[in-house]
């Protein structure tokens, strides 16, 4: 009895021990599935909130309006995408208008005005790639692309092909056409009015034209520098065109004013007072009396034979009033790299082109013009490729039949040939020869020193200017080749010694002289048989 009575006391607190055990089971259920928010957690419904029920559809409310503005803000990002995308869209477009691939320039276009905005875009490429506006940085100084040089007559060329000449009137009428066409253009471009200046503009003509250079890089299109006199005696026009395998485009219309402009001329020297005698002959005329602004350094190496070039150079420059003239003496051995790398560091003054010089050379005033046009400052450096004579006894016979120096100066292949293997006479500003290092001076005697300075300015990104030019010329002297040379130096000497004799024609006609002698002598004998 007491237990059924204890059975029936304990079930309805067993029944309820139960549903409070589910109600919890529920809760906890709900409390682990309810989604939370962005920054709060759903609230569950309290003891005195709606019934549970009611409490679900808030919560499903609260979840529909938070899942809206979800997909809303999705919506504004992907319009945002989209804008963006678009934006970039167009500034490909524009991009590839400016920069056409060249496969894209079609002459068959649908559109003949895009098509020609486009090919004009990528020429203007062409220009941007090519080596116009600075230098680029080259292994070995026979990668650099030298320039010919070019009047209103002739052409001064290295690769003078099937002719060998190395000055010539165009004989090729393309070639001829080309530089005609490029000077017109150059005129052209000249007498346009430029829109500024109200006085009444100069015409210039085709006689106005001084010299010009040109250069091909094969896979770019060809560059060209023409001067022209200008407005007033030492001024001049500089045109600059770049034909990009296409038509000729302008590049650069310039005023060049020379005027003020000083070379300072380094000559290093030892003994040889003769030689020298016969360099001031040309100083003289050419550089004080025809150009006016220009300097003279000798740097003397030794004693022997020094007051005799100090009284040449005293005597001549009184007698000419000049006095821009300075004379360095160096009690060592001769250096050439020394001797110009001394003389170029003595300079006190403003910045200046350097002409790096010889006893043995002759220049005009033409050629010091080039020298100042074709040097910039941080730009450009001159390493122009100089005529070389022969031997005159050799070219002209008996020494009876030498004609005078000044007519021996003629560009001919009987006479010379450029002398493209050399780099020692070379025109630079101060400026730049300081910044790149100067010579080795760890170099000795004779040859290599330019070789090393050249190859400087072709690791750096200055343009070397290279071409033949008509006003410089290296005037035979019997070259000996010393035996303190090194093995390379003695050897370089010695090639320079027999290019500089003679040509290979003439050269061949000493050889098999004996032959041709005992040739014509049996031709006398047949024809005297043929008359008996």
């Amino acid at each position: 009895m007491m237990l059924r009575r204890g059975l029936i006391l304990f079930l309805p607190r067993l029944v309820g021990l139960l549903v409070v055990s589910c109600c919890s089971m529920s809760i906890v259920y709900m409390l682990a599935c309810t989604p939370k928010g962005d920054n709060q957690q759903l609230a569950l419904p309290r003891v005195h909130s709606p019934t549970v029920k009611e409490g679900y559809e808030v919560i499903l409310q609260e979840q529909e309006e938070q899942h809206r503005n979800y997909i809303i803000s999705l919506k504004k990002q992907i319009a945002q995408l989209k804008a963006e995308l678009h934006g970039r869209t167009e500034q490909l477009k524009s991009m590839q208008n400016q920069y056409p691939d060249s496969l894209d320039i079609q002459l068959g276009h649908s559109k003949p005005e895009k098509a020609q905005a486009n090919l004009l875009a990528f020429l203007r490429s062409q220009v941007d790639k090519a080596e116009v506006h600075s230098g680029v940085k080259l292994s070995t100084e026979y990668a650099a692309v030298p320039f010919e040089s070019f009047t209103l007559q002739k052409v001064y060329q290295l690769e003078t092909g099937l002719t060998r000449h190395p000055e010539e009137k165009p004989i090729r009428k393309d070639k001829r056409d080309e530089l005609i066409e490029v000077i017109e253009l150059a005129v052209g471009s000249l007498n346009k009015p430029d829109g500024i200046s109200k006085a009444k503009p100069r015409v210039y003509t085709a006689s106005d034209f001084v010299e010009g250079i040109y250069r091909t890089e094969k896979n770019k299109g060809t560059l060209y520098e023409l001067t022209f006199k200008g407005d007033a005696k030492h001024q001049f026009k500089k045109i600059v065109l770049f034909r990009p395998f296409g038509p000729v485009m302008k590049v650069k219309n310039e005023n060049v004013n020379m005027a003020d402009t000083l070379i300072n001329v380094i000559v290093p020297l030892a003994k040889r007072a003769s030689k020298f005698w016969q360099f001031m002959q040309n100083f003289r005329e050419m550089g004080i009396q025809q150009d006016g602004r220009i300097h003279l350094t000798v740097v003397y190496f030794g004693k022997e034979q020094m007051n005799e070039v100090k009284s040449i150079l005293e005597n001549i420059s009184k007698s000419a009033n000049f006095k821009n003239f300075t004379f360095i003496q160096l009690n060592e051995e001769f250096s050439r790299g020394k001797g110009l790398d001394v003389g170029a560091r003595f300079w006190k003054g403003n910045n200046v082109v350097l002409f790096f010089c010889d006893v043995d050379i002759y220049f005009t005033a033409e050629f010091l013009n080039s020298c100042r046009l074709n040097t910039q400052p941080g730009k450009k450096v001159f390493y122009p490729v100089l005529f070389s004579q022969y031997n005159p006894s050799i070219i002209y016979g008996h020494h009876d039949s030498i004609p005078s120096l000044e007519q021996q100066l003629t560009i001919k292949k009987e006479t010379g040939f450029w002398r493209d293997f050399g780099f020692g006479m070379t025109c630079q500003y101060r400026s730049d020869f300081i910044n790149i290092g100067g010579f080795d001076l760890d170099i000795k005697g004779w040859g290599g020193e330019d070789v090393h300075l050249y190859r400087k300015y072709l690791h750096s990104n200055l343009m070397v200017i290279r071409t033949p030019v008509r006003g410089l010329f290296h005037l035979w002297h019997e070259k000996q080749c010393l035996d303190e040379l090194t093995p390379e130096q003695y050897k370089m000497c010695m090639q320079s010694k027999a290019m500089n004799e003679a040509s290979h024609d003439q050269l061949g006609m000493l050889v098999f002289k004996q032959e041709i002698e005992t040739h014509l002598h049996r031709q006398k004998l047949r024809n005297k048989k043929t008359l008996i």
